[in-house]
């Protein structure tokens, strides 16, 4: 179920800090309490493949998002101490050394279990050990969520385990709806900062198709 349009749920997760302080943090919070925006991104695991990547990535973004009053903050189900020591591997050794942005911890799987992110083909019930079963992996799919400052979600994707995220299209989906802000605007498909947007009505719509 999508959650585009409503308020980032409110609860606090364990968290650390590059410098492997742990931290309570809390998502709708951050965006309400400092007025800004806040990329939440999630990944499946510590240590493995694809992940890594786009943790640097973002990290490398990280200076064109705080130009645009953006947060970012990376989440898994992994421990702050597995955080921590992945954060003190290299980057030649798969590491993710160099990123300063802190990491969700959701190790009771709290809050991804409220955004529906988890990999949990199906569950059942095992009589003889009087336990539910669950298949699947239980990691986070590669969710990522855009808040804006009053706390609400304007934008969520999730991708499968393999599928990299292109992290210059939430910069553009924070320039789209900082204009939509700013202006009162819409931001027609393919729309980048400065190009032209649109009223919200026919005739303009119409003028935009003829131009384009």
């Amino acid at each position: 179920m999508s959650l585009v349009g409503k308020k980032f749920p409110s609860i606090a997760v364990d968290a650390i800090s590059e410098m492997g302080d742990n931290l309570k943090i809390n998502i709708f919070e951050e965006a309400v309490n400092n007025n800004k925006k806040v990329l939440l991104f999630w990944y499946p695991k510590d240590f493995t493949f694809v992940c890594p990547t786009e943790l640097h990535a973002f990290q490398a973004a990280l200076p064109e998002f705080e130009q645009r009053n953006t947060i970012v903050i990376g989440a898994s189900c992994d421990t702050n101490e597995v955080h921590f020591a992945w954060l003190n591997t290299p980057k030649n050794n798969g590491g993710i050394e160099g990123v300063t942005y802190p990491i969700l911890a959701d190790t009771n799987r709290n809050l991804s279990n409220i955004l529906g992110i988890l990999d949990i083909e199906e569950t059942g019930y095992s009589e003889e050990t009087d336990s539910i079963i669950i298949e699947g992996s239980n990691v986070t799919y590669r969710a990522t969520y855009l808040i804006d400052e009053t706390g609400k979600i304007f934008h969520e994707s999730v991708n499968d385990m393999p599928l990299g995220r292109n992290v210059n299209e939430y910069l553009r989906m924070v320039d789209a709806y900082t204009h939509i802000q700013e202006k009162g605007e819409v931001c027609p498909a393919n729309w980048e900062a400065g190009k032209e947007a649109m009223s919200a009505d026919r005739k303009s719509t119409a003028e935009y198709l003829s131009l384009n």
